[in-house]
């Protein structure tokens, strides 16, 4: 783990930690993912600090050898709604994404920039999907990328090491929850 610095303006961006994914996968790890991200929603707010709760209603057109799910207009009620756990607050933002990556159309960026963030941490689920994407976008958009790799999980073990260990390194640094949230409190 190689967090070196929390910027004065973090955002913490919680990816995908909707009523539709996360009972599909409320193992061990997903459960754990969920908790984490909770304490650290909580921790950037008591700072005044940006929270960020980020929802997919779609997937992005053509064709995949994938499974596909069910088209997001079929989607029950309730699939898009934030787990209850992340007690959403009227300071956090929504976003609402219609593909992998938080960023694509969805105004996160100017969202992020009006508030000054400079350094984006992430959290949620799929490592492998929706997180490694949201990831790859803020690097190219200049953030720095915190990937708070406990705080997150994937359905595929072996893809949520493959990204933990071989890609979110590369795209910025990796922490744990813990070392994420004393650091913020070392810092206000």
């Amino acid at each position: 783990m190689t967090l070196t610095t929390i910027d004065p303006t973090p955002a913490l961006v919680v990816i995908d930690l909707q009523k539709g994914f996360v009972p599909a996968h409320a193992d061990g790890p997903t459960a754990a993912a969920v908790q984490r991200a909770t304490h650290l929603a909580a921790a950037f707010r008591r700072h005044g600090l940006p929270v960020v709760l980020v929802t997919v209603t779609g997937r992005p057109p053509g064709r995949t050898e994938a499974r596909r799910t069910a088209r997001a207009d079929a989607f029950p009620d309730g699939w898009t709604d934030l787990v209850d756990e992340l007690d959403v607050q009227p300071t956090d933002h929504l976003i609402t994404k219609r593909r992998r990556s938080a960023f694509h159309d969805t105004g996160l960026d100017t969202l992020l920039r009006d508030l000054g963030v400079t350094q984006v941490v992430l959290a949620g689920i799929s490592t492998s999907s929706g997180v490694e994407s949201t990831a790859r976008s803020a690097s190219d958009h200049g953030y720095h990328v915190v990937a708070v790799t406990d705080a997150m999980s994937d359905p595929d073990a072996e893809s949520h090491r493959h990204s933990v260990e071989r890609v979110l390194p590369k795209l910025g640094e990796t922490a744990t929850a813990a070392q994420v949230t004393d650091m913020v409190e070392a810092t206000r």
